[in-house]
């Protein structure tokens, strides 16, 4: 059964996951999907909530804000991804690695 408290426990779960892979892995790949997985958890928080309250946020939007803000988040996860994978891709050409405690390009 989809009610709003399992998929809100589940999404706080998910986003645990990935907070938990930012802060302990020493991966800047693993660091990427970490962050991925927090803001798939948020999209699937919006979407609960959309789902629960139907228009009542907004009456003119006939209940679909909560898949307008999962669509903005996903594209900006998608810029994320691009950039982020293109920095990657730069910085392991350069250091012959991925982890983040050997990139101190901006130390002096």
């Amino acid at each position: 059964m989809f009610t709003l408290t399992n998929c809100l426990v589940l999404s706080a779960l998910i986003f645990a996951v990935g907070a938990y892979g930012v802060i302990a892995r020493r991966n800047i790949l693993i660091m990427l999907m970490s962050v991925e997985l927090m803001l798939n958890a948020v999209n699937l928080s919006f979407i609960a909530f959309a789902r629960y309250y139907g228009s009542a946020l907004a009456p003119a939007s006939s209940g679909t804000t909560g898949q307008v803000f999962v669509l903005m988040t996903m594209v900006v996860a998608a810029a994320e991804v691009a950039v982020g994978l293109a920095i990657l891709i730069a910085l392991f050409r350069g250091r012959h690695s991925v982890d983040p405690g050997d990139l101190d390009l901006l130390k002096g």
